[in-house]
């Protein structure tokens, strides 16, 4: 018999962000399964349980934590990147593969709850498409609210300037191509935006929709260098970090 999986979008950290549908879906679901990354990650487990905690209205489910695969970090764009990359994701949907078939009976329903949007930069659904070549499994995806959604909500401006695209895109690409128009820039551990000139204007945040969320607006110029400041300490206090920004350049905002 074939297994159902929801994969269900939980927002960017305020439990006040899952949806309708998703609360649907977390009430069908029996085990949720969750990636262990470690004590430093530790909160953000607690949190996937908060939220079932609050929405899930009868007691029974199970939570199943599963040990992440290391992962080869190599520079991006190098030889072995594309290579390491694959060779993880692929490690993972072995982890996968087993837990499902192992803690979730041929009939049930299992679960992955995944922060904003699956579809958004998370590799949940590529590895399930691999699960699936050895498991029995159909998924659904339950869209969420997604950190660029939070973002702009937060400090209350729109995506997109009159009439002009937005570009989703990494920290590196930032740095290779350089800016035009506006960009939304996820992925940057290296504070990209640095690179920008001084006059393009940058709202940044992390930790968005959680009690330790940080907010900072200006032009790259003018605080910059304090957001990398702060992003820092921020990661040193508790061992990581999510966070995204919106680029605009000087000629949309001028």
């Amino acid at each position: 018999m074939t297994r159902r999986i929801h994969v269900i979008g939980i927002g960017a950290g305020d439990p006040d962000h899952v949806t309708a549908q998703a609360v649907t879906a977390l009430n069908d679901t029996q085990v949720f399964f969750a990636m262990d990354k470690g004590s430093a990650k530790g909160d953000l487990v607690a949190l996937r349980r908060h939220i079932c905690q609050r929405f899930i209205r009868e007691p029974g489910y199970r939570f199943v934590e599963l040990s992440d695969p290391p992962r080869v970090r190599d520079v991006p764009d190098g030889p072995a990147y594309r290579q390491a990359v694959a060779d993880w994701h692929a490690a993972r949907a072995r982890v996968w593969a087993d837990a499902i078939e192992s803690e979730l009976a041929p009939d049930g329903v299992g679960g992955f709850l995944a922060w904003g949007d699956p579809s958004l930069y998370d590799s949940t659904l590529r590895i399930l498409d691999t699960v699936a070549t050895h498991v029995d499994i159909d998924y659904d995806v339950i869209p969420g609210i997604t950190a660029i959604q939070a973002l702009t909500a937060r400090h209350r401006i729109p995506l997109n300037d009159v009439g002009e695209p937005v570009l989703i895109t990494t920290g590196r690409q930032l740095r290779d191509r350089g800016l035009i128009g506006s960009a939304v820039v996820m992925l940057d551990a290296d504070c990209s935006f640095l690179t920008c000139p001084p006059d393009t204007r940058i709202w940044w945040g992390a930790y968005l929709g959680t009690p330790d969320e940080l907010l900072m607006a200006g032009t790259v110029g003018d605080v910059g260098e304090e957001i990398a400041r702060v992003r820092a300490g921020a990661r040193e206090r508790h061992g990581w970090l999510m966070d995204t920004y919106l680029l605009r350049s000087a000629r949309l905002t001028g």
